[in-house]
């Protein structure tokens, strides 16, 4: 399996992958930029804004479907030790040894074994660690909109320490993604270093223990993920504490001149032309048309499907925002449709609004039961359709 991230997003990969108990490598690769300059705060980051381009890769490892580990593809094992100062553990190997790490398909996860069988470091803290390498790798990924990727199935990363769920982790990181985009313009970046702007201000707001915190943390030298890995906090997490003090002036971050701008597209970019995407599942051409003409004057990306089979599968592909799905349809019905997609994790969050040409007690109880966010009444008129779908979907 493989092909472009404008065909078919990350999200939807590593379902069919858990869908399909895979087990192998999935490598990302992406075109990053690197800039010399620091933008001003209200200005988008675009391409143009960079040069030096250089591409950056990741490694995914599953078994069964499930995620053994993570890794960036440049990976110099700092990453490592930035968690293991979380633990107090100053431990290097000699370079011989690390030249060996290097030799294996996973450096990292290598030294991660290593670290355990010298027992410097206990099950318990190998399983965090690798928790946070696959949860910030994911946060980079779940975004990235241009790249290529290739899944190879090959035998398993040995020997295994744990294993996590798709379907869980994705939701949740994709949650913390929708929460970091609000941080913006202040916070743009997992790469920014915070340091100190306005110390007088600070010192007369804060108690001196938060003020020496900052003091500590706030040096121009350490990134928000590093602080996130030192602190064995996530990414947003960290951001949420101190955008406060970003808002206000006292913090200003900035990027180092070594920085990868976009290792974190997601980070630097809030798309202001972003379309809320809408499927609507109507046996009835017209239905559909008439949804697409209704819906996308209004700025949102309206897709119509006529087949409902087919319709089940490209919808984990279009990951849309909203689904609107006739009941009465040939071969499966809107309530079975509505029923199936509710368990799959991926959409058990996503409104699906039942269209019916009867408006009947029945029909709703119904279609509450299947899992129907919602319906509405055929024919329908421009008005009732649009504020219907704005109750659910707030436009940016």
């Amino acid at each position: 399996m493989q092909g472009n991230l404008n065909e078919i997003d990350i999200r939807s990969i590593l379902q069919l992958i858990e869908l399909g108990q895979r087990t192998g490598q999935l490598l990302v690769r992406a075109d990053n930029f690197h800039s010399s300059n620091k933008l001003s705060g209200d200005e988008m980051i675009r391409p143009q804004h960079f040069h030096n381009c250089k591409q950056q890769s990741w490694f995914v490892f599953f078994l069964n479907g499930q995620i053994i580990y993570c890794q960036e593809g440049d990976s110099s094992l700092s990453e490592i030790n930035d968690y293991l100062r979380h633990y107090r553990v100053e431990m290097r190997f000699e370079d011989m040894q690390l030249a060996s790490l290097g030799s294996l398909n996973a450096a990292e996860y290598g030294y991660i074994w290593a670290l355990l069988e010298r027992n410097i470091i206990n099950p318990k803290v190998a399983r965090n660690i690798i928790h946070g390498l696959v949860h910030e790798t994911l946060f980079d990924l779940l975004s990235l909109h241009e790249g290529s990727f290739i899944f190879h199935q090959s035998s398993a990363l040995t020997p295994q320490l744990t294993t996590l769920e798709i379907a869980p982790l994705v939701a949740k990181i994709a949650k913390q993604l929708q929460e970091w985009k609000q941080l913006y313009p202040h916070i743009q970046s997992p790469d920014q270093l915070p340091m100190l702007a306005d110390t007088v201000q600070l010192n007369s707001s804060l108690p001196p223990e938060t003020v020496n915190k900052l003091k500590h943390w706030a040096d121009g030298k350490t990134s928000l993920r590093q602080l996130a890995r030192y602190l064995n906090r996530d990414i947003l997490t960290v951001a949420k504490a101190i955008y406060p003090y970003v808002q206000q002036g006292w913090l200003q971050l900035v990027y180092s001149s070594t920085t990868n701008l976009t290792k974190s597209p997601q980070n630097l970019i809030v798309e202001e032309n972003y379309r809320a995407r809408i499927v609507c599942i109507d046996d009835t051409t017209t239905i559909g048309e008439t949804v697409e003409s209704i819906l996308r004057p209004q700025g949102y990306e309206a897709i119509a499907l006529t087949n409902p089979l087919e319709a089940l599968s490209l919808v984990f592909q279009l990951k849309p925002d909203l689904i609107l799905c006739d009941i009465t349809m040939p071969e499966l019905d809107g309530y079975e449709v509505c029923a199936m997609l509710r368990h799959a994790t991926a959409f058990r969050l996503v409104p699906i609004i039942m269209l019916t040409g009867k408006d009947q007690f029945i029909d709703r109880v119904r279609a509450r039961m299947v899992g129907a966010t919602d319906y509405l009444t055929k024919p329908f008129g421009d008005t009732e359709l649009i504020m219907l779908v704005e109750k659910y979907i707030k436009k940016a």
